[in-house]
């Protein structure tokens, strides 16, 4: 029996779970919107990174514009990952190293010009909770 790409993808959501399925769809918008939320930016953060405005960075990912070879090398570069990991539509990543959120940078950013006393007394205060919350 011979399948065509509508068969096969239809097959294929009949016969994965939701995560590899999402995997197997994602769009390389939804790839683009994913990576960036990852590493904890904003459509605002990313759009200024990558010297575009957000709601033309929102047509990107919703799929209402497509990526361009150019686009696609500013992306890239704005997350630092690779051209690849935007365009390969199964789910193949590169092993990335999970970086702090925007939220946490910024947070120990304002901890770092802290006293060294008040540093180290929230990072036993940190350490306490940390060891709560595992035990």
């Amino acid at each position: 029996m011979q399948t065509y790409p509508y068969t096969l993808a239809i097959m294929v959501r009949k016969n994965t779970s939701d995560s590899a399925r999402a995997s197997v769809t994602e769009t390389p918008g939804e790839r683009l919107a994913r990576l960036r939320k990852e590493r904890g930016w904003t459509q605002v953060e990313l759009a200024e990174r990558v010297g575009i405005t957000q709601t033309l960075l929102s047509d990107y990912e919703r799929g209402r514009l497509r990526l361009n070879a150019e686009m696609i090398v500013r992306f890239a570069n704005a997350l630092e990952t690779t051209t690849d990991e935007l365009l390969q539509p199964n789910g193949a990543r590169s092993p990335l190293r999970r970086k702090p959120s925007l939220r946490v940078q910024r947070r120990m950013e304002k901890i770092e010009k802290l006293p060294p006393h008040q540093q180290n007394y929230l990072l036993k205060t940190i350490d306490g909770f940390l060891k709560g919350v595992a035990g």
